[in-house]
């Protein structure tokens, strides 16, 4: 599937190539904080796929209880987090942040992580109260 998505801001854009179905969602408590919520929703580029449109991200490279490294790109002015890929030269898959794809509205996780870091009313959206607007 082909998409496409930009900053809050629209100062970085960028096109790309997913499997709707590789849609996911991390309850890891890096991507809590990382995120600024209860949990992150990604899905992987295809090899090669991914183009950055316009703009130029800023790059923090955050390292794994594992070890690993993980180059975290997000926009200098509004902040948005738009991709996390490997770190250095070689070959990149980039899990883009499903909030900054314009089609988010067709991609349902279908699958979640990490769930025994998962914030108990997470996993239960339905019983909360809800409003149409705020």
């Amino acid at each position: 599937m082909k998409i496409d998505g930009a900053c809050h801001c629209g100062a970085i854009t960028y096109a790309a190539e997913i499997d709707p179905a590789g849609v996911r969602l991390c309850h890891c408590t890096d991507c809590q904080t990382l995120s600024g919520s209860a949990f992150r929703v990604t899905v992987s580029a295809a090899d090669g796929s991914f183009t950055l449109l316009s703009g130029r991200p800023k790059i923090y490279v955050k390292t794994a209880e594992s070890g690993a490294k993980r180059a975290h790109a997000f926009c200098p002015d509004c902040g948005t987090p738009i991709y996390a890929t490997s770190p250095g030269d070689g070959a990149k898959k980039y899990s883009l942040r499903v909030g900054t794809i314009r089609q988010r509205a067709d991609l349902r996780p279908a699958r979640q992580y990490w769930c025994r870091s998962a914030l108990g009313w997470a996993m239960d959206l339905q019983a909360i109260q809800s409003f149409e607007k705020q």
